[in-house]
């Protein structure tokens, strides 16, 4: 659900979730960077995801026009978390590892 996941993304550390663009999409950010997007209206409800280009082309040929759904989204959400942080400085990756 949408709280499921809104609430996935908050455990993660030092994150802030913020309206950038307006209501929607509700943005999950590490340090100022996106790694969630979602929309959460019925009509138009989707999630988008920081990864690399790799990894997008990997997961739109296993999942085309499918929902994914527990542990697979889950680990989506952690490769995007992962994404953002292994591009930061040395030193926000180690001010964020300190706060684990």
């Amino acid at each position: 659900t949408v709280d499921e996941i809104k609430d996935y993304c908050r455990s993660k550390k030092m994150i802030t979730e913020e309206n950038p663009f307006g209501d929607i999409p509700i943005c999950f950010k590490l340090k100022g960077k996106i790694f969630v997007q979602l929309y959460p209206y019925e009509y138009d409800y989707k999630i988008t995801l920081k990864c690399t280009v790799d990894a997008g082309q990997f997961f739109r040929m296993a999942y085309p026009e499918k929902v994914v759904t527990g542990d697979v989204l889950k680990d989506m959400i952690d490769l995007a978390y992962d994404t953002v942080f292994f591009k930061l400085s040395k030193k926000m990756q180690e001010e964020i590892k300190s706060n684990l």
